[in-house]
Order: structure tokens, then C-alpha cells, then sequence
């Protein structure tokens, strides 16, 4: 029962802090002119009205101060996820002031940011080492060199996932939420709390950012946030769903992120096959596509969610079978 008020009040923290936060800064977006305005020449500005582009500054603080106040985790680790949080939040602010402008900002500088967060994530600590072996029971420990390589494609991935799907009024918190709320219930069963509160404390924040971000959305998060709450999933699964991972088990966080990973892989082939460069946004993911075919903005939300969920409930029936 103690467990159980510990996880709500951590729950309840964050989401207070974001809820709290979002309107002031809102208001600062608009006296500083920080706002994606709608543009008829680009497909993928659906909305018609200025939006606010502050909400990450809301989800970062809310996500760390709750993190800090109940892991009590300052660790090296926790050093590095704040530092990587840091420059995401930084490099997609540059990137989300361009987009204010009309301008669209080099995805070569975001691509090092990004590379030089998941590299700090790696140096700290916190990487995938290797797995059980299903046959021996004995823990297979990679070479260095594949655990650097496999941690920074992980993180780096999982990053640019979230942010590619941040395309539609709730859509990528939505699917950060429900992907949150599966690694939290892994991070439970296999009793690592670091990762729970990490998880919990992702959730408070995303449902209080969708109270504002539900169509029709009063304020975006940008790239900054996008990026940033990719970055904390993936390090959540790498804290938590990929520590002593058998085989079955390393499918459990490609699942919990099945939507945003299964359809970004679709779009970066496509991409690759037609000769575009791969960072070049177009309105080639899936809730495009499902606009496209005549729902309307909640109705796609409301399939990829559903989606979503189905793929979390597969993982943890996974996480089930492996306990």
C-alpha cells in the first residue's frame, strides 16, 4: 500500500507541475512570438490558428523534479540524463525557433546533439551489455564495441521516433503515455524502481500536457519536447526491460513503442527507396496517411492509440510468460 502512494504521489507531482506551468508559458510564447503559425504551402501544418511551441520547458521540469524528489538518484547516470535532457531541449529549441520563421534548420547539428546525448547515456553506465542465453541460462555479455553501437542506435532511434510522430493534436504524447505506462508495469515486476519512478513520472507529465494538446491543441511541445520525451523512453527500457533481457524479452520495449518504431521504419525505407534524404519531413507517416483516407484528426488518434495499446498489451503478455 506504501508502494502504491509512493507511485501516486510521484504520479501526481508531475502532472501538477506540467498543468501548472503550461499556461504561464504559453502566454510567454506569444509575447516573445515563439508560435507555429499554419502554412498553406506545407502539408503537415494541419492547424489553422499561432500555437505556443513552450510545452517542454513544462514537461522537462516537471519530469525532473519529480525524478530527483522521489528516486533521490544523483547519481553519474542520472548526471548524464540530465546533460543529454539539456541539449535536446536546447538543440530543439534552435530548431523549433527556425520553424517560427518559416525556415527549416540542418539536420546535421541535430543529428550530432542527439548522437552526444545517447554517447553521455552510454559513458554513465547505463547501456545494453547483453542477454540470458534461453538454452544455458548463463548471461551472454556483448563486446564493447557492440554495446556502444547497439545503445546508441537504441536511444538515438527511439529519440527521432517520438519526434517523427509528433505530427497531430495528442498523438505523440499519447503514444509516449501508453508506452510510459507499459514500461512502468515492467519496471514494477522486475522490481526496479529507479526506472518505475522515471516511467510514472513520464506519464504524469504527458497526460498533463495532453489536457492542453487534445484537438483542438492549445500548445505544441516542438522538436524540443518530441526529442526529449523520446530520450527518456528509451532510457527508461534501457534501465529497466533491457537489464538482464532473455532473448523473448528485448521484444518487450520494441513493442511497448511498436506504433512510432514499426511505422518510422516504413517511412525511412520509403524514404531511402525514393532517393530522399531521410530527415527531410514530409506527410509520409501513418496518421497522414489515415487523414489522407478520410478520418478525421481524432478518429486517427483514436485507431493509433487503440493500435498502440494492443502492441503494450502484447509485451506484457511477454513480460508474463517470462516470469
Amino acid at each position: 500500500m506504501v508502494i502504491v502512494i509512493f507511485y501516486v504521489l510521484a504520479f501526481l507531482v508531475s502532472f501538477c507541475i506540467v498543468y501548472l506551468l503550461i499556461p504561464p508559458l504559453g502566454r510567454l510564447a506569444f509575447r516573445l512570438d515563439f508560435v507555429d503559425r499554419p502554412r498553406e504551402d506545407v502539408e503537415r501544418k494541419i492547424h489553422r490558428e499561432p500555437i505556443p511551441l513552450t510545452a517542454s520547458y513544462a514537461i522537462f521540469i516537471g519530469f525532473f523534479i519529480t525524478y530527483l524528489l522521489f528516486a533521490r538518484d544523483f547519481s553519474l547516470e542520472t548526471l548524464a540524463l540530465f546533460i543529454g535532457g539539456v541539449l535536446l531541449l536546447t538543440i530543439g529549441t534552435i530548431d523549433d525557433w527556425y520553424k517560427t520563421k518559416g525556415k527549416d534548420f540542418p539536420a546535421l547539428p541535430k543529428f550530432i546533439v542527439q548522437i552526444a546525448a545517447a554517447v553521455l547515456v552510454f559513458l554513465s553506465g547505463n547501456a545494453f551489455t547483453g542477454f540470458i542465453n534461453p538454452f544455458s541460462g548463463d548471461y551472454v555479455s556483448l563486446p564493447f564495441i557492440l554495446q556502444f553501437i547497439l545503445t546508441i542506435v537504441w536511444i538515438f532511434g527511439v529519440t527521432t521516433v517520438i519526434n517523427f510522430s509528433d505530427g497531430m493534436d495528442g498523438l505523440a504524447g499519447g503514444l509516449t503515455a501508453i508506452s510510459a505506462v507499459t514500461l512502468f508495469i515492467v519496471a514494477l515486476t522486475k522490481g526496479q524502481s529507479a526506472s518505475a519512478i522515471m516511467a510514472i513520472s513520464l506519464v504524469g507529465v504527458t497526460l498533463a500536457y495532453l489536457r492542453f494538446n487534445k484537438a483542438p491543441a492549445k500548445i505544441f511541445m516542438g522538436d524540443a519536447g518530441a526529442t526529449f520525451m523520446g530520450f527518456i523512453l528509451a532510457v527508461i527500457a534501457l534501465d529497466g526491460a533491457f537489464k538482464q533481457a532473455t532473448v523473448l524479452s528485448l521484444f518487450i520495449p520494441i513493442l511497448a513503442l511498436g506504433v512510432p518504431i514499426f511505422d518510422n521504419l516504413f517511412v525511412v525505407i520509403k524514404r531511402f527507396l525514393q532517393g530522399k534524404a531521410i530527415y527531410q519531413a514530409d506527410a509520409s507517416q501513418v496518421h497522414y496517411r489515415l487523414l489522407k483516407a478520410g478520418l478525421n484528426q481524432k478518429q486517427v488518434v483514436a485507431v493509433l492509440y487503440l493500435v498502440s495499446v494492443c502492441l503494450s498489451l502484447s509485451s506484457i503478455i511477454l513480460l508474463l510468460i517470462e516470469t
